[in-house]
């Protein structure tokens, strides 16, 4: 199957729901942090699928392992037992340092498990959530997703109340007899890449422990070694009561995961909740290879020091028109003072994918094995444009 950009064009805006805003651009194959088009041309890839790719496009061990696994058994619903499952279940208890493993297919999906399971836990309604958060588009996940124009015309929703992100008497105001729970993501990416202060999480932990409030932390994004640690909210040493994981469980394949303290766990009994892809043998040998690939290549402690190493070379570029750089590990935002799908657009041009979001702010997820080479041009290319 060998189509043109114009048949693929076409087929899309002929059969396809017209829900994305896409870019000009379609991709055929990928390497490591290299995407190739279907005209040959090739993209250094600071996206990685929305922070998915962490271990690089189409690793060979995750490749291999899904390639095995296809040929002995793809999926046999949650009916009964499967290998893959159980060792992908105890190597996600020891990594998160949770008890129990729902597993699902996607973020937004697991959001839906953790609110459904907060409010069952806990016999409360309403959620407190940040201004700025996105949790995804289903319905329970959109309740608890600031941004109104993905909000409003699907209202009424669940109840939720948005308080300022990094804000903990915020929270503690916003507290009351029928909340279920709080839900934060340790950095915000679609908000921007916003980083709490130090203290932030830790005291947002101490105030749920007080008034006896169910934590949920969206690690959606910022998981398996994205931001220099496993998972963001070892950088706080805090633990969450319900967390939720996806994106770049799977390496590249869809996977995702709710977990949950024993005593929270234990609120949810058969039949209360359940997902007929969810944990199917081919998703989980995905993930064990690509947590294997991760540990082996140290790509946590890689993650950290590329990072440092991008908003070095960031920090070098004209300081006219950028307004802040932050970022923890390879998750990386730089503010600029101009909107910033134009220099999108160019730098795509030139050969280099990024992504923006919040209108004004670059942001970097690239491969957690991007080498420095690469980096260096997608920043020379951005000094460019």
């Amino acid at each position: 199957m060998d189509l043109s950009y114009d048949e693929i064009v076409g087929k899309f805006e002929k059969y396809v729901f017209q829900t994305y805003t896409r870019q000009p651009l379609a991709i055929r194959k990928a390497r490591g942090a290299v995407v190739e088009d279907v005209n040959g041309k090739e993209y250094i890839d600071c996206v990685a699928g929305i922070a998915v790719n962490n271990v690089g496009h189409c690793h060979p061990a995750v490749v291999d392992a899904i390639k095995r696994q296809a040929e002995q058994l793809i999926h046999v619903s949650n009916l009964y037992y499967t290998e893959q499952q159980a060792v992908l279940a105890e190597e996600l208890a020891h990594l998160t340092k949770m008890d129990r493993v729902f597993f699902c297919n996607s973020g937004a999906e697991a959001v839906e498990g953790a609110l459904k399971l907060a409010r069952k836990a806990s016999g409360k309604k309403r959620f407190i959530a940040a201004e700025h958060a996105f949790h995804g588009r289903t319905r329970g996940a959109l309740s608890v997703t600031h941004k109104e124009k993905y909000r409003k015309p699907f209202e009424p929703l669940a109840p939720a109340v948005f308080i300022p992100y990094n804000d903990a008497d915020a929270i503690r105001g916003a507290i009351d007899d029928d909340t279920a729970g709080v839900i934060l993501e340790p950095i915000q990416g679609e908000g921007g890449v916003i980083i709490p202060s130090d203290g932030y999480l830790k005291e947002v932990r101490e105030i749920c422990d007080e008034t006896g409030t169910l934590l949920i932390m969206d690690e959606v994004q910022t998981g398996f070694g994205r931001t220099g640690k496993w998972f963001a909210r070892e950088h706080s040493g805090i633990r969450a009561d319900i967390m939720t994981v996806a994106k770049a469980m799977g390496g590249g394949f869809p996977m995702g995961s709710m977990l949950a303290r024993e005593d929270v766990a234990a609120n949810f009994g058969r039949g209360d909740h359940a997902s007929t892809f969810g944990g199917n043998a081919l998703s989980c040998a995905a993930a064990i290879a690509n947590i294997e690939v991760i540990k082996r290549e140290g790509l946590v402690k890689r993650s950290e020091e590329m990072g440092k190493y991008l908003v070095q070379r960031l920090k070098g570029l004209h300081k006219d028109y950028i307004k802040e750089i932050r970022g923890r590990g390879l998750m990386v935002g730089m503010e600029l003072t101009v909107k910033c799908d134009d220099i999108v657009n160019r730098a795509r041009e030139r050969g280099v994918l990024l992504n923006c979001t919040s209108d004004s702010v670059l942001r970097f997820v690239p491969p957690l094995t991007i080498a420095k080479e690469q980096l260096d041009k997608a920043v020379a290319v951005l000094d460019e444009v």
